[in-house]
Protein backbone atom coordinates (compact mmCIF):
# COMPACT_ATOMS: atom_id res chain seq x y z
CA UNK A 1 0.00 0.00 0.00
CA UNK A 2 1.24 3.74 -0.87
CA UNK A 3 -0.36 7.28 0.02
CA UNK A 4 -0.61 9.81 -2.99
CA UNK A 5 0.02 13.09 -1.05
CA UNK A 6 -1.74 15.67 -3.10
CA UNK A 7 0.04 19.10 -2.45
CA UNK A 8 0.75 22.13 -3.95
CA UNK A 9 2.78 20.80 -6.64
CA UNK A 10 1.80 18.86 -10.04
CA UNK A 11 4.95 16.58 -9.78
CA UNK A 12 5.00 13.27 -9.61
CA UNK A 13 7.28 10.65 -8.47
CA UNK A 14 7.44 6.60 -7.43
CA UNK A 15 8.69 5.16 -4.33
CA UNK A 16 9.34 7.95 -2.40
CA UNK A 17 10.30 7.85 1.03
CA UNK A 18 9.08 10.29 4.04
CA UNK A 19 11.53 10.88 6.78
CA UNK A 20 11.60 13.02 9.72
CA UNK A 21 13.76 14.04 12.71
CA UNK A 22 11.62 15.33 15.52
CA UNK A 23 13.46 17.17 18.01
CA UNK A 24 12.37 19.17 21.10
CA UNK A 25 13.29 22.89 19.50
CA UNK A 26 12.48 21.66 15.76
CA UNK A 27 11.47 19.40 13.54
CA UNK A 28 12.77 18.47 10.44
CA UNK A 29 10.48 16.26 7.63
CA UNK A 30 11.88 15.45 3.99
CA UNK A 31 10.85 13.74 1.15
CA UNK A 32 13.47 11.24 -0.34
CA UNK A 33 13.42 9.52 -4.03
CA UNK A 34 13.59 6.00 -3.55
CA UNK A 35 16.65 5.60 -5.86
CA UNK A 36 20.43 4.01 -5.74
CA UNK A 37 21.63 2.23 -2.96
CA UNK A 38 21.50 5.20 -0.76
CA UNK A 39 20.19 8.22 -0.41
CA UNK A 40 20.99 11.56 0.72
CA UNK A 41 19.81 14.77 -0.92
CA UNK A 42 15.65 15.03 -0.01
CA UNK A 43 14.05 16.40 -2.96
CA UNK A 44 11.37 18.31 -0.53
CA UNK A 45 12.16 19.49 2.72
CA UNK A 46 10.86 21.43 5.69
CA UNK A 47 11.55 22.90 9.20
CA UNK A 48 9.00 23.30 11.51
CA UNK A 49 9.19 25.17 15.23
CA UNK A 50 7.92 22.09 17.62
CA UNK A 51 6.36 23.48 20.40
CA UNK A 52 4.05 25.57 18.18
CA UNK A 53 2.08 22.46 17.41
CA UNK A 54 -0.15 20.71 20.15
CA UNK A 55 0.71 16.76 18.38
CA UNK A 56 3.25 16.01 15.72
CA UNK A 57 0.08 14.75 13.96
CA UNK A 58 -0.92 18.09 13.19
CA UNK A 59 2.58 19.11 11.99
CA UNK A 60 2.35 16.13 9.77
CA UNK A 61 -0.76 17.82 8.18
CA UNK A 62 0.63 20.73 7.85
CA UNK A 63 3.65 19.43 5.97
CA UNK A 64 1.62 17.17 3.71
CA UNK A 65 -0.42 20.28 2.42
CA UNK A 66 3.11 21.74 1.07
CA UNK A 67 4.31 18.70 -0.37
CA UNK A 68 4.48 17.39 -3.93
CA UNK A 69 1.83 15.21 -5.48
CA UNK A 70 4.28 12.28 -4.32
CA UNK A 71 3.66 8.39 -4.08
CA UNK A 72 4.79 7.67 -0.38
CA UNK A 73 5.54 3.61 0.26
CA UNK A 74 7.59 3.89 3.54
CA UNK A 75 8.22 6.36 5.93
CA UNK A 76 10.45 6.79 9.30
CA UNK A 77 10.66 9.25 12.30
CA UNK A 78 14.00 9.94 14.28
CA UNK A 79 12.09 10.53 17.99
CA UNK A 80 13.43 12.29 20.59
CA UNK A 81 12.93 10.05 23.24
CA UNK A 82 12.66 6.01 24.12
CA UNK A 83 10.91 4.17 21.19
CA UNK A 84 9.26 0.91 23.23
CA UNK A 85 6.43 -1.51 21.16
CA UNK A 86 6.73 1.31 18.13
CA UNK A 87 5.31 4.55 20.76
CA UNK A 88 7.07 7.22 22.09
CA UNK A 89 6.45 9.77 24.88
CA UNK A 90 8.95 12.52 23.32
CA UNK A 91 11.39 13.90 26.80
CA UNK A 92 11.36 17.36 25.62
CA UNK A 93 7.84 17.88 24.41
CA UNK A 94 4.03 16.72 25.15
CA UNK A 95 3.83 14.62 22.10
CA UNK A 96 2.65 10.79 22.08
CA UNK A 97 3.79 9.63 18.73
CA UNK A 98 2.83 5.54 18.14
CA UNK A 99 3.69 3.43 15.08
CA UNK A 100 -0.22 2.23 14.21
CA UNK A 101 -1.54 5.81 14.24
CA UNK A 102 0.78 7.03 12.31
CA UNK A 103 -0.19 4.11 9.41
CA UNK A 104 -3.74 5.51 9.58
CA UNK A 105 -2.80 8.60 9.45
CA UNK A 106 -0.90 8.35 6.26
CA UNK A 107 -2.82 5.11 4.88
CA UNK A 108 0.47 3.53 4.69
CA UNK A 109 1.55 0.36 6.17
CA UNK A 110 5.43 0.93 6.51
CA UNK A 111 5.77 3.68 9.30
CA UNK A 112 8.73 3.07 11.79
CA UNK A 113 9.75 5.08 14.89
CA UNK A 114 12.97 5.71 15.79
CA UNK A 115 14.67 7.06 18.78
CA UNK A 116 16.53 10.10 17.22
CA UNK A 117 19.98 9.27 17.69
CA UNK A 118 20.13 5.52 16.68
CA UNK A 119 18.19 7.28 13.30
CA UNK A 120 21.56 9.49 13.57
CA UNK A 121 23.79 6.72 13.70
CA UNK A 122 22.45 5.28 10.70
CA UNK A 123 22.82 8.65 9.01
CA UNK A 124 26.42 8.00 10.09
CA UNK A 125 26.82 5.13 7.94
CA UNK A 126 25.74 6.99 4.76
CA UNK A 127 27.83 10.40 5.18
CA UNK A 128 30.90 10.98 3.49
CA UNK A 129 34.58 11.23 4.52
CA UNK A 130 34.05 15.33 3.62
CA UNK A 131 31.28 15.49 6.44
CA UNK A 132 33.23 14.71 9.33
CA UNK A 133 35.96 16.91 11.57
CA UNK A 134 38.28 14.83 12.98
CA UNK A 135 39.42 15.77 16.49
CA UNK A 136 42.22 13.30 16.55
CA UNK A 137 43.73 12.65 13.20
CA UNK A 138 47.21 11.00 14.73
CA UNK A 139 44.47 8.07 15.50
CA UNK A 140 44.29 5.00 13.59
CA UNK A 141 41.67 5.35 10.69
CA UNK A 142 39.14 3.14 9.08
CA UNK A 143 39.32 0.30 12.20
CA UNK A 144 36.17 -2.01 12.28
CA UNK A 145 34.67 -2.98 15.25
CA UNK A 146 31.45 -1.19 17.47
CA UNK A 147 31.33 2.45 17.35
CA UNK A 148 29.47 4.79 19.20
CA UNK A 149 27.53 8.13 18.57
CA UNK A 150 26.85 11.15 21.57
CA UNK A 151 24.69 13.84 20.73
CA UNK A 152 24.36 16.82 22.65
CA UNK A 153 21.73 19.27 20.99
CA UNK A 154 18.29 20.59 22.84
CA UNK A 155 18.92 17.13 24.71
CA UNK A 156 22.23 14.91 25.08
CA UNK A 157 21.80 11.44 22.99
CA UNK A 158 23.79 8.66 23.10
CA UNK A 159 23.63 5.51 20.43
CA UNK A 160 25.61 2.41 19.81
CA UNK A 161 26.71 0.72 16.65
CA UNK A 162 26.89 -2.92 17.00
CA UNK A 163 29.81 -4.57 14.96
CA UNK A 164 28.62 -7.98 13.54
CA UNK A 165 32.14 -9.06 11.40
CA UNK A 166 30.29 -7.55 8.13
CA UNK A 167 27.81 -4.92 8.82
CA UNK A 168 26.77 -2.40 11.87
CA UNK A 169 23.60 -2.60 13.78
CA UNK A 170 22.99 0.95 15.45
CA UNK A 171 21.25 0.64 18.99
CA UNK A 172 19.53 2.99 20.79
CA UNK A 173 20.44 4.06 24.08
CA UNK A 174 19.37 6.74 27.13
CA UNK A 175 22.94 6.77 28.20
CA UNK A 176 22.35 10.72 27.97
CA UNK A 177 20.58 10.62 31.17
CA UNK A 178 23.38 8.48 33.59
CA UNK A 179 24.90 10.56 36.35
CA UNK A 180 27.30 13.34 35.92
CA UNK A 181 30.37 12.25 37.13
CA UNK A 182 32.53 15.14 38.01
CA UNK A 183 36.59 14.32 37.34
CA UNK A 184 38.04 17.83 39.05
CA UNK A 185 37.22 20.24 42.01
CA UNK A 186 35.76 23.01 39.41
CA UNK A 187 33.14 19.77 38.29
CA UNK A 188 32.31 18.55 41.87
CA UNK A 189 31.22 22.47 43.12
CA UNK A 190 29.50 21.94 39.41
CA UNK A 191 27.81 19.50 40.45
CA UNK A 192 26.57 20.68 44.25
CA UNK A 193 25.61 24.15 42.38
CA UNK A 194 23.21 22.03 39.86
CA UNK A 195 22.27 19.70 42.96
CA UNK A 196 20.88 22.31 44.98
CA UNK A 197 18.67 23.32 41.65
CA UNK A 198 17.85 20.79 40.22
CA UNK A 199 18.14 17.59 42.27
CA UNK A 200 19.60 14.54 39.88
CA UNK A 201 22.43 15.83 37.47
CA UNK A 202 22.79 14.02 34.43
CA UNK A 203 24.99 14.38 31.38
CA UNK A 204 21.94 16.18 29.80
CA UNK A 205 21.72 18.91 32.41
CA UNK A 206 25.51 20.05 31.21
CA UNK A 207 25.74 18.65 27.53
CA UNK A 208 23.05 20.34 25.98
CA UNK A 209 22.36 24.05 24.64
CA UNK A 210 20.39 25.02 28.36
CA UNK A 211 23.38 23.11 30.14
CA UNK A 212 26.08 25.48 28.49
CA UNK A 213 23.80 28.49 30.13
CA UNK A 214 23.56 26.41 33.15
CA UNK A 215 27.66 26.48 33.33
CA UNK A 216 27.85 29.99 32.68
CA UNK A 217 25.55 30.49 35.43
CA UNK A 218 27.72 28.58 37.26
CA UNK A 219 30.55 30.20 37.03
CA UNK A 220 28.71 33.84 37.36
CA UNK A 221 27.37 32.41 40.46
CA UNK A 222 30.60 31.38 42.01
CA UNK A 223 32.62 34.11 41.69
CA UNK A 224 34.41 32.96 38.33
CA UNK A 225 34.30 36.48 36.60
CA UNK A 226 31.76 39.76 36.63
CA UNK A 227 29.24 39.64 34.91
CA UNK A 228 29.14 42.83 33.24
CA UNK A 229 25.40 44.61 32.31
CA UNK A 230 26.20 44.41 28.29
CA UNK A 231 26.52 40.56 28.64
CA UNK A 232 23.35 40.28 31.30
CA UNK A 233 21.48 42.12 28.90
CA UNK A 234 22.86 39.78 25.92
CA UNK A 235 21.77 36.53 27.37
CA UNK A 236 18.76 37.85 28.92
CA UNK A 237 17.49 38.28 25.54
CA UNK A 238 17.16 35.86 23.01
CA UNK A 239 18.72 32.62 23.61
CA UNK A 240 21.28 32.49 26.23
CA UNK A 241 22.96 29.77 24.78
CA UNK A 242 23.32 30.89 21.93
CA UNK A 243 25.18 34.25 23.27
CA UNK A 244 27.10 32.51 25.11
CA UNK A 245 28.30 30.69 22.05
CA UNK A 246 29.03 33.51 20.39
CA UNK A 247 31.00 35.14 22.90
CA UNK A 248 32.75 32.38 24.01
CA UNK A 249 33.89 31.31 20.59
CA UNK A 250 34.85 34.95 19.77
CA UNK A 251 36.50 35.50 23.08
CA UNK A 252 34.77 38.00 24.30
CA UNK A 253 34.04 37.37 27.81
CA UNK A 254 36.00 35.04 30.54
CA UNK A 255 32.70 33.85 31.80
CA UNK A 256 31.53 32.69 28.02
CA UNK A 257 34.88 31.11 27.10
CA UNK A 258 35.31 29.26 30.28
CA UNK A 259 31.95 28.07 30.06
CA UNK A 260 32.25 26.56 26.53
CA UNK A 261 35.89 25.23 27.75
CA UNK A 262 34.02 23.40 30.79
CA UNK A 263 31.36 22.20 28.31
CA UNK A 264 33.97 20.65 25.74
CA UNK A 265 36.31 19.08 28.16
CA UNK A 266 32.76 17.51 30.11
CA UNK A 267 31.36 16.68 26.53
CA UNK A 268 34.63 14.74 25.79
CA UNK A 269 34.54 12.87 29.28
CA UNK A 270 31.00 11.48 28.27
CA UNK A 271 32.34 10.78 25.01
CA UNK A 272 35.22 8.69 26.22
CA UNK A 273 33.03 6.96 28.90
CA UNK A 274 30.85 5.84 26.28
CA UNK A 275 33.69 4.56 24.14
CA UNK A 276 34.92 2.76 27.12
CA UNK A 277 31.25 0.96 27.73
CA UNK A 278 31.03 0.37 23.92
CA UNK A 279 35.20 -1.16 23.73
CA UNK A 280 34.43 1.29 20.38
CA UNK A 281 37.53 0.17 18.52
CA UNK A 282 35.59 1.06 15.07
CA UNK A 283 35.35 5.33 16.43
CA UNK A 284 33.07 7.68 18.14
CA UNK A 285 30.94 10.15 16.30
CA UNK A 286 29.99 13.47 17.74
CA UNK A 287 26.62 14.52 16.53
CA UNK A 288 24.14 16.49 17.39
CA UNK A 289 23.23 20.66 16.46
CA UNK A 290 25.90 22.12 19.01
CA UNK A 291 28.85 20.70 17.85
CA UNK A 292 29.31 21.79 14.48
CA UNK A 293 28.67 25.03 15.51
CA UNK A 294 31.93 24.66 18.23
CA UNK A 295 34.06 22.64 16.13
CA UNK A 296 36.83 25.13 16.83
CA UNK A 297 36.43 24.48 20.50
CA UNK A 298 36.38 21.04 20.57
CA UNK A 299 39.38 21.11 18.30
CA UNK A 300 41.83 22.73 20.66
CA UNK A 301 42.52 19.86 23.15
CA UNK A 302 40.19 20.62 25.76
CA UNK A 303 37.26 17.61 23.90
CA UNK A 304 40.39 15.18 23.72
CA UNK A 305 41.41 16.04 27.05
CA UNK A 306 38.29 14.94 29.06
CA UNK A 307 37.98 11.62 26.12
CA UNK A 308 41.19 10.71 27.38
CA UNK A 309 41.93 11.41 30.77
CA UNK A 310 40.78 7.45 32.02
CA UNK A 311 43.93 6.72 34.03
CA UNK A 312 45.45 3.01 32.48
CA UNK A 313 42.97 3.61 29.60
CA UNK A 314 44.41 6.68 28.02
CA UNK A 315 46.38 4.54 25.10
CA UNK A 316 43.61 2.70 24.17
CA UNK A 317 41.46 6.05 24.32
CA UNK A 318 44.16 7.87 22.22
CA UNK A 319 43.68 5.27 19.34
CA UNK A 320 39.99 5.59 18.99
CA UNK A 321 39.10 8.15 15.77
CA UNK A 322 36.99 10.64 17.33
CA UNK A 323 34.92 12.57 14.50
CA UNK A 324 32.29 15.28 14.53
CA UNK A 325 29.61 15.00 12.03
CA UNK A 326 29.35 18.37 9.77
CA UNK A 327 26.04 17.69 7.99
CA UNK A 328 22.94 18.04 9.82
CA UNK A 329 20.97 16.49 7.97
CA UNK A 330 22.51 13.10 9.31
CA UNK A 331 19.66 12.00 11.33
CA UNK A 332 17.31 12.54 8.05
CA UNK A 333 19.28 10.49 5.88
CA UNK A 334 19.69 7.56 8.22
CA UNK A 335 15.78 7.57 9.01
CA UNK A 336 15.11 7.70 5.13
CA UNK A 337 17.89 4.77 4.45
CA UNK A 338 15.98 2.87 6.88
CA UNK A 339 12.83 3.31 5.52
CA UNK A 340 14.20 2.46 2.02
CA UNK A 341 14.91 -1.20 3.59
CA UNK A 342 11.22 -1.68 5.27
Amino acid sequence: MALWVEGTDVATSDGMILAGDIGGTKTVLALFEEEGPTMREPSHQETFPSRQYSTFVDLLSGFVSHSPRVRIRAACFGVAGPVVDGRSRTTNLPWLLDERDLQAHLGIEQVRLLNDVEAAAYGMLHLQEDEFGVLNPESEPGRKGHAALIAAGTGLGEAILYWDGRRYHPMASEGGHADFAPQSDEEIALLKYLRTQIGHVSYERILSGPGLFALYTFLRDTGYADEPPWLREKVQTGDPSVAVTEIGLAGGHPLCTEALTLFSRIYGAAAGNLALHVLAYGGVYVGGGIAPKIVTKLKDGSFMEGFTSKGRYVGFLKGIRVSVALNPLAPLIGAANFAKSL
